[in-house]
């Protein structure tokens, strides 16, 4: 090839260069200074994008579906993200939960739920948050693969639950997981030295033999979730706390159609279901179906975190992998699957 036209096309990848960083800082001024008249409270930061998941039908009013997704244990710590770009379940949800819930044009909301639960408290923020959404507008619940324990626990706060035959859930229970090596130190020489102010401040230590009184201790701790558990379920299901508990919530898993006849879920079917029972509580007929996103290009990142101060947050709220017992923290409780902790 010439050298002329060597100059040609390096010109041409120049200016298409040239045009494209231009593009990009105009979407980054207009991000950072653009407003978020669909969030909640003094947040600054610009609403999340739409990305159209389902078309309206033709002729249908004004008006929008969103689903929300829920994948993964559920966690109030963000896991590790390229470049520190990462969210927990809970700020990730709730920043889509909020701008759902002061968008006009929304009618409805579909939470789609694949998670076997996680943290107690955690569930719990999220079960609150939903609920003040379903306030405002028409929540449905569509249980995927899997919706157990603490995906249930926040399920319950919507108006309608759908969930496939095949779909796992209940799981209403409580588990605090520890490991105790204090036999392996007297076979390896090892002793551990600790100093506390009080008898149970070390009660699940791993170095020495639980005492009764501690395993009490904790069990008391382990029932008081459990019944929260319990009232969640009773208030949002419409069932005794009592026949709960004499009944399914002793930790088992059931499936989607064990579920509707023990009342737990309203309905058996899929994804589109749960959008026609949104477009009917919503009074949305024929609406298309939207989901959220966040910032994904470089630009975009750096508007999002120079409108937040903060990291910007990716929207796909998930814990990559199998859900495997070492995620747990020893000593913390989880409303969580006995499927998702092997060993137990």
């Amino acid at each position: 090839m010439k050298p002329r036209t060597y100059g040609c096309l390096l010109g041409l990848l120049l200016f298409v260069l040239a045009v494209s960083i231009i593009v990009n800082v105009l979407q980054f001024s207009a991000g950072a200074v653009g407003g978020s008249s669909l969030t909640m409270g003094a947040s600054s930061r610009p609403p999340l994008r739409e990305r159209l998941e389902v078309p309206a039908e033709s002729g249908a009013e004004r008006g929008k579906i969103v689903k929300i997704d829920l994948d993964g244990v559920i966690s109030s710590v963000a896991p590790e993200g390229l470049f520190g770009v990462a969210v927990s379940t809970v700020a990730g949800l709730r920043r889509q939960f909020e701008q759902a819930a002061n968008d006009d044009d929304i009618k409805a909301v579909v939470l789609r739920v694949n998670s076997p639960g996680g943290e107690v408290t955690a569930s719990d923020i999220l079960h609150h948050e939903l609920k003040k959404l379903a306030e405002k507008k028409p929540v449905v619940v569509y249980m995927d693969s899997i919706a157990a324990s603490g995906g249930y626990y926040i399920a319950c706060a919507s108006q309608h639950i759908v969930a496939s035959e095949t779909t796992l859930t209940a799981s209403i229970g409580v588990i605090i997981d520890t490991v105790n090596y204090a036999d392996l130190f007297g076979k390896v020489g090892l002793a551990s030295n600790t100093f506390v102010s009080g008898p149970f401040k070390d009660s699940l230590s791993g170095s020495r033999p639980m005492r009764e009184d501690e395993r009490a201790y904790v069990q008391g701790l382990v029932d008081q979730m459990y019944d929260r558990f319990l009232t969640v379920v009773s208030e949002g299901r419409k069932l005794g706390k009592t026949q709960l508990r004499n009944g399914v919530a002793d930790g088992r898993v059931v499936t989607g159609r064990q579920a509707l006849e023990l009342g737990l879920v309203d309905q058996i079917g899929y994804i589109e279901d749960a959008y026609a029972k949104a477009r009917e509580l919503g009074g949305a007929e024929g609406a298309g179906v939207v989901t959220y996103r966040s910032a994904t290009s470089f630009f975009e990142i750096l508007a999002e975190s120079s409108a937040t101060g903060l990291k910007a947050e990716p929207i796909k709220v998930e814990v990559k992998g199998p859900w495997p017992a070492a995620m747990l923290q020893p000593g913390v409780p989880y409303y969580l699957s006995p499927l998702s902790v092997p060993g137990h």
